[in-house]
């Protein structure tokens, strides 16, 4: 559900959709979020002083807490 939930955000906010790629590693508590966005879209997801990735963060942190769980969000040029 996040990983479909990541996908869409991060197809809107990038010039190459079709190279967006969205990996999650689940564990008991935890989970890890690999995004891999096309180089020229590396700065699109991290934005002006990381405010995009924070938001990004912010708001899988908020779905992972409603299932008892923690994320955590890697950008990967």
């Amino acid at each position: 559900m996040l990983k479909d939930f990541l996908t869409y955000i991060i197809q809107g906010l990038v010039d190459n959709p079709r190279e967006v790629k969205v990996n999650e590693i689940e564990g008991d508590k935890t989970s890890v979020i690999e995004l891999r966005v096309g180089n020229g879209d590396v700065g699109r997801i991290i934005g002006r002083q990381g405010s995009v990735i924070k938001a990004i963060r912010l708001l899988s942190n908020a779905i992972a807490v409603k299932h008892g769980k923690k994320v955590t969000v890697e950008v990967i040029g």
